[in-house]
């Protein structure tokens, strides 16, 4: 018996090789022929073909009931194939379902983080406008943005641009003086070494004076 073979298959070419083996003067009986259909099964029929021959005598037992008995076994197994064949079919589904859930739920965290983040940032965005940012007014496409409403990143007054800030510009200023004072200080070193350097001479040549009178 081929793997993919049913009974009836099987038996019908069992019965065409009978027949032409009787032709050639070769007869079998009907328990040999019992015990040749046996050993002829696939392995995967074992355990019928062990059952079959503890229940019954196959000295006796006809051709015709082995057969009814082994295609009633057939279609049991048979139903037995397809019902673990929808069993899988509905586990598949089953798993797709809960699959489908999974990212739905996912998909719903992700809204929630994104709208969490959302928040955070208009949140930070209004902080900065609170303290000195840009002003917190919407314009228009094209609008012109008047030099009142203007915010100083540096002072944080209104009515200029940093670059045009008073404070800043007093710090420059400052910065510019130092560096003349420092560079000041550095030529009234250079020139009072000198002063002393004279007054010292002229010490001198007075004493020297002194001397002659």
């Amino acid at each position: 018996m081929n793997e993919n073979e049913d009974i009836k298959s099987m038996f019908s070419r069992f019965t065409n090789i009978i027949n032409a083996l009787q032709a050639l003067d070769k007869i079998y009986s009907n328990s040999e022929m019992v015990r040749k259909i046996l050993r002829c099964l696939p392995r995967s029929w074992m355990p019928k073909v062990t059952a079959i021959e503890k229940a019954k005598n196959l000295n006796v037992l006809a051709l015709e009931d082995l057969l009814g008995s082994l295609m009633t076994h057939e279609l049991s197994m048979q139903k037995k194939d397809d019902d673990e064949e929808k069993e899988k079919k509905k586990k598949k589904i089953v798993a797709l379902k809960s699959s489908q859930t999974e990212d739905s739920e996912d998909d719903d965290d992700d809204d929630e983080e994104l709208a969490f983040i959302t928040r955070r940032f208009k949140k930070f965005l209004a902080g900065k406008k609170k303290f000195g940012g840009r002003p917190n007014k919407k314009f228009q496409k094209g609008e012109a943005i008047k030099i009142e409403e203007i915010i100083c990143y540096e002072c944080n007054k209104l009515g200029h641009y940093k670059s045009d800030c008073p404070r800043l510009k007093k710090k420059d200023l400052v910065k510019k003086k130092k560096k003349a004072m420092i560079a000041t200080w550095d030529d009234s070193d250079e020139s009072s070494s000198d002063e002393d350097t004279n007054e010292e001479v002229a010490q001198i040549a007075l004493m020297a004076l002194d001397d002659q009178e």
